[in-house]
């Protein structure tokens, strides 16, 4: 095979990226295509997740939306891209429940943070159970669970005892983000498959953000892309904002 031939070729590593549409999923999906890396994203609309791959070498987006919180819509999914791409080598868990900043743990909702857990933890949950599969045909399967530091005990900057119990769901559905990052890669610890949590910081995944101190999503998408693109002998079941461990 001539070179001409090599360099048409389709990349060898494929991710699969949730939330993808916008902000740091897009930006993620970006800086991985830069590596050469096939990278599928998704969206609740497959309208979003195709505008958002149409400018990145490399990308292509899920024909069909995918809603992490509706089992059908994640095993229709799984089964285009089994069909489709025959194989995941990393799975970026980086949809999530929106936070409510003002919402405190005696005055909450519960049905608004039954929603959130229902998302972030349990969105997370399905779409590694259906993309399990296809991750185990991979040489060097990732799945990175995008987290924060609001789900964290020692954080000084974002965890519970910063903000005095805000965004209550928010930090408790991370907080089992977390638990469920930590319980996944003990049971997987003697596969291939290399499970962690990434706090991306406060970033600006909306137009005004860096008004108040959230940083670009360019300086925030590298700690993923590195959990993404861990060697074989790297860290498990740890939790990390810019390739730093972070305390639980």
């Amino acid at each position: 095979m001539s070179s001409a031939d090599d360099a048409t070729e389709r990349p060898t590593t494929t991710a699969l990226i949730t939330g993808a549409g916008r902000g740091i999923g897009a930006e993620v999906a970006r800086q991985l295509g830069r590596l050469g890396t096939r990278v599928v994203l998704t969206a609740r609309d497959p309208a979003d997740a195709a505008a958002a791959a149409g400018p990145i070498d490399g990308a292509e987006a899920m024909p069909v939306g995918v809603d992490i919180a509706d089992q059908a819509s994640v095993e229709t999914a799984a089964q285009l891209f089994a069909a489709r791409w025959g194989h995941l080598d990393i799975l970026i868990n980086n949809a999530a429940a929106p936070p409510d900043r003002d919402e405190t743990p005696s005055q909450a909702n519960l049905a608004a943070a039954s929603d959130a857990l229902r998302v972030t933890l349990f969105g997370t949950w399905r779409m590694t159970q259906a993309f399990l599969p296809l991750l185990r045909r991979s040489s060097h399967p990732r799945i990175v669970n995008v987290s924060s530091g609001a789900g964290s005990h020692t954080d000084g900057q974002y965890g519970f005892p910063a903000f005095g119990g805000a965004a209550a769901s928010h930090a408790i559905s991370k907080a089992a983000l977390n638990a469920f990052t930590a319980v996944l890669a003990a049971e997987l610890s003697d596969t291939p498959v290399i499970v962690n949590a990434v706090c991306p910081g406060v970033t600006a995944t909306v137009p005004g953000a860096e008004a108040f101190g959230a940083r670009p999503v360019e300086e925030s998408a590298p700690g993923i892309i590195w959990a993404a693109t861990l060697p074989d002998h790297g860290p498990r079941g740890g939790f990390f904002r810019d390739t730093r461990p972070l305390g639980w």
